[in-house]
């Protein structure tokens, strides 16, 4: 994995939903207090606060569930489609959980920058050293200094459809941005129905798979240096650059005729839940999606249709094609951070137990994720398109680039950035969309 980023961490001003002053130094009910220093009673019991739910939840807490019983030690895991709102409200109301799952490296910084997160204990730092890129420790650090761990990770650009429709339509997988849209055209008119969908819903984080659109399209059009500035707000959202990115994903998701098969018109994307969308692709009634590697748990989880995935199978997926033939492989990509409140005994042993290859193959292996763990075995990904990812996130030759909006100040990659994906999609031109976004963003 090559990536070079410029990790200027800017903390969020307004991302709280109350306001109040600080309550530095309560404590919360046998766990952390608000603050770094001697938080935490090793009781036996370790709370985790994120925002996996519903199977996935499941699936982590069955990959920790042998340790447990081997250490002693009881984990209680809390989902919130809330998270990003409430970890900070609960920081600061001295109610933070022991640990927390950041799925935005920027709001992990912006706690850590107001000394809410403990640095990463030693064991934690050596398992980092041992086993992640210096990249993905750079996720986890600010101001020099190591927070916590990564934990799962994703390859996000996947085009997601239907070998054996592919070949009754006679249109093969595109090289180019180019023949991406010619096969799109094909679909639509072989078929006269919209060949893609999309799902925006995701409560609180509606709008992230818009985003997710955009940054595939600003790597590919501008290259890593314009994504790079644009995350420092060196590159504005109302620069050109990033402007044509939103214009080109729009030739898609704003098409009345391409999208939204099997769910609705335009602006049911905003109303589709971003899981459902699985549905539709497994039973065919979707051409394509735009959906990142963990959407294979969600295409085969039998609440969505039970469909399978492979080369030969109901769904198989692509990588959102360059726009110049022959350019290198150039993609974006996600992942959380685990961050401690607390350092008491048990904590620590949780959270360096996180940041092992042990656990990364006991979780990879229950299916659905993948982990950028050098000590991961890639046999423990039972899934080819999982096995893909892995290939991808470890190949030198590969220009990676984190999620752009996690790691953006919270106060726009989480929010005004997710809005505004929402905003464009129920009507709001581009301009104004990203004009918004760039008066939200906080002054140094």
């Amino acid at each position: 994995m090559s990536s070079t980023l410029h990790r200027r961490w800017i903390a969020p001003v307004a991302l709280m939903a109350v306001t109040g002053i600080l309550l530095a130094g309560c404590s919360s009910e046998g766990g952390s207090s608000s603050g770094p220093g001697d938080y935490g009673k090793a009781d036996g019991v370790v709370t985790i606060y994120g925002t996996i739910a519903d199977t996935e939840a499941e699936l982590l807490e069955k990959s920790w569930a042998d340790w447990e019983k081997a250490n002693n030690i009881d984990i209680k895991y809390e989902s919130s489609k809330e998270f990003e709102a409430q970890i900070s409200v609960r920081a600061q109301g001295g109610k933070a959980p022991d640990l927390a799952i950041f799925p935005q490296p920027g709001l992990l910084a912006d706690l850590a920058t107001r000394d809410y997160i403990q640095p990463a204990p030693d064991g934690v730092k050596a398992n980092v050293e041992k086993y992640w890129s210096k990249d993905w420790a750079g996720y986890a650090t600010s101001n020099d200094t190591l927070y916590g761990a990564p934990l799962m990770a994703s390859v996000k650009g996947y085009i997601w459809y239907s070998p054996k429709n592919f070949a009754k339509w006679g249109v093969e997988v595109p090289k180019t941005w180019d023949e991406l849209m010619a096969v799109t055209k094909t679909i639509q008119e072989k078929t006269g129905k919209a060949p893609w969908c999309a799902g925006f819903g995701s409560d609180a984080a509606s709008g992230w798979p818009g985003t997710d659109w955009v940054e595939d399209l600003v790597l590919r059009q501008s290259g890593a240096d314009t994504y790079d500035k644009w995350i420092s707000n060196e590159v504005k959202f109302s620069d050109p650059k990033i402007k044509k990115a939103l214009d080109t994903v729009g030739e898609i998701l704003l098409n009345p005729d391409y999208v939204n098969a099997g769910l609705g018109d335009v602006k049911s994307i905003n109303s589709t839940p971003f899981g459902d969308v699985a549905r539709v692709v497994g039973d065919g009634s979707c051409a394509m999606t735009h959906q990142a590697s963990f959407f294979d748990g969600f295409i085969t989880d039998p609440k969505n249709g039970n469909a399978t995935v492979g080369p030969d199978k109901d769904v198989w997926a692509f990588l959102t094609p360059p726009i110049d033939a022959g350019a290198g492989q150039a993609v974006t990509g996600g992942g959380e951070i685990v961050g401690a409140f607390a350092n008491d005994a048990d904590t620590v042993k949780v959270q360096e137990y996180l940041s092992s290859p042990e656990w990364a193959n006991s979780r990879v292996k229950l299916g659905g994720v993948i982990s950028a763990n050098n000590g991961l075995d890639p046999a423990s990904a039972s899934s080819p398109i999982l096995q893909d990812a892995i290939k991808i996130l470890t190949d030198p030759d590969t220009t990676f680039r984190f999620d752009a909006s996690d790691l953006m100040p919270g106060v726009v990659g989480s929010d005004s950035f997710f809005k505004g994906m929402v905003n464009w999609i129920n009507g709001s031109s581009s301009s104004d969309v990203l004009s918004t976004i760039d008066k939200s963003w906080p002054s140094d």
